[in-house]
């Protein structure tokens, strides 16, 4: 399929997809006519990209495993995937906590402003919002790179 039909179906922008190509994730085959031609495995290839986007990953380590992926299997291969699924796992988990936090922060939030008394709980909502945003650095601390 061609690149306009290949975008649409997978709700993303043409230009989306020539960025793709030009960072090196997909590499369609040319037509004689110059057009670009999409395959199953270029389907593939997108549906990959796209869960691993979702999940935080990187282009730069979306590329990693796709170069490993062509890679004959090895020891150091599926090292190099091991390490890059633990840190991501990791971050993950590290959301997951962020975002059970902010639901019972929010919560209590909501709880405080029930019934128009947000004035009288203004200190108490100011105190949460602070104590989110704590939460939040410490998740940013823990993923700077040394």
């Amino acid at each position: 399929m061609q690149i306009k039909h290949f975008a649409n179906k997978y709700k993303l922008t043409t230009d989306t997809v020539r960025y793709y190509e030009k960072e090196g994730l997909l590499t369609p085959t040319r037509q004689d006519n110059g057009y670009r031609k999409y395959d199953v495995t270029f389907e593939k290839k997108i549906k990959f990209i796209l869960v691993l986007r979702k999940l935080g990953f990187s282009l730069q380590e979306i590329k990693q495993l796709l170069l490993l992926e062509n890679k004959p299997v090895s020891p150091t291969c599926n090292q190099q995937t091991v390490q890059l699924f633990t840190a991501k796992i990791m971050n993950i988990e590290q959301q997951i906590h962020f975002y059970q936090q902010a639901v019972l922060s929010l919560q209590l939030v909501q709880t405080l402003m029930y019934d128009g008394k947000y004035e009288e709980n203004k200190e108490k909502i100011a105190l949460q919002i602070e104590n989110m945003y704590k939460n939040l650095q410490e998740g940013r601390d823990n993923h700077e790179t040394p």
